[in-house]
């Protein structure tokens, strides 16, 4: 077997990944939905949701599970057993654990808030320390970062383990909390995933299958999930979908392709995480809690400005996509130019934030 996968060209690998996910998602959501309705596992949808997500309540969730699966099977297929796919695996398997539990006590339990914010943290956290861990002593990471406007490597000391934590975690809960309209995450990872194949290419080739499995599960998954959503990934989904990208950048050192591991996720995944700064500036400047839920997500100003949530969604997938082109523009330009990409996009968000109003208090809902 592993002289036949060696055989594959890079190309062919990436494509067997992607059809792999994706057939297992499409099959196995044939047999997983019929169940869950059975089991009445439906999505409990909260009071401070807007009103047109009401009318949600009911549809199944967790449909996390057939993506962990398409990306597991698809990875043990056409990824080399090396320390790094398997440690990229440690960190997928461990975050849909957490999410599943978190799941499990909102769908079965019944209790609506699911692990307390407190849980989720500490369970993250511990996720992210191993995953330094094993990074440090087995595939040899120092503490230095790519500063792309400069030019070099700096090495930041104990900051860099502090920095890997905060993008491991912040990304995961960025792209748990975007989960908010049909399709919106799985679309979102996917487009992310796409350009952390390409920024892959010819560097590591087991993280480069990994990438292109969740390619091809996020799509199959929207084969249910785009609106009206059939389905929801729930926590088991989307809180791992964006701690395993961050995870593969920072195992997968991604500086060995001219970028730096850590600035990667913050430009693929740059829509959630912008929409997740934005939310906790937001609730401070209004005296509310961080962690507690409000209506002034980018999605909820879209559908306030008239956006049908099918639009909404296909221009989150721009966003994103070009958020993913400037994350490519970084590792091919000159200092100076990659300085300009990089004041073009705050120059862009800044507009758009004030554009949309995402600062301040809650949108009016539909």
């Amino acid at each position: 077997m592993e002289a036949l996968l060696e055989s594959l060209s890079p190309q062919l690998r990436l494509l067997l990944s992607v059809v792999t996910a994706l057939a297992i998602v499409l099959f196995s959501g044939v047999y997983f939905l019929p169940l869950l309705h059975r089991l009445k596992y439906g999505q409990s949808i909260r009071e401070e949701g807007p009103a047109s997500h009401q009318q949600k309540s009911g549809t199944p969730t967790m449909g996390g599970v057939m993506i962990v699966l398409a990306v597991t099977a698809a990875t043990l297929l056409f990824a080399p057993l090396t320390v790094t796919t398997l440690l990229a695996l440690f960190i997928f398997l461990g975050h849909f654990l957490l999410g599943f539990a978190d799941d499990y006590i909102k769908v079965v339990k019944k209790r609506n808030l699911g692990l307390r914010a407190y849980q989720k943290l500490l369970g993250q956290l511990g996720i992210a320390l191993v995953t330094i861990l094993i990074g440090r002593h087995l595939l040899g990471h120092d503490t230095s970062v790519w500063a792309p406007v400069l030019g070099t490597s700096l090495d930041i000391g104990a900051w860099y383990y502090v920095l890997v934590v905060f993008v491991l975690v912040g990304t995961s809960n960025a792209v748990n909390l975007t989960d908010g309209l049909d399709g919106l995450a799985a679309g979102t990872v996917a487009v992310a995933a796409l350009f952390y194949a390409i920024l892959l290419y010819g560097t590591d080739s087991s993280l480069m299958a990994f990438s292109a499995a969740i390619i091809g599960a996020c799509v199959g998954f929207l084969w249910y999930n785009h609106h009206p959503a059939r389905i929801f990934m729930g926590d088991t989904g989307s809180m791992f979908l964006g701690f395993m990208l961050a995870g593969i950048s920072v195992v997968g050192a991604v500086k060995s392709a001219a970028t730096i591991a850590l600035i990667v996720p913050i430009l693929a995944l740059g829509l959630p995480i912008l929409d997740t700064t934005f939310a906790i500036v937001r609730r401070a400047r209004n005296h509310r809690p961080i962690f507690k839920p409000d209506k002034g997500h980018l999605h909820h100003r879209l559908l306030a400005h008239g956006f049908t949530q099918k639009q909404a969604v296909l221009l989150m997938y721009v966003v994103s996509a070009l958020f993913g082109l400037c994350a490519l523009a970084l590792t091919a330009v000159s200092i100076q130019a990659a300085a300009l990409i990089i004041l073009l996009v705050a120059a862009a968000v800044f507009v758009g934030a004030r554009k949309l109003g995402i600062l301040g208090m809650d949108a009016p809902q539909k």
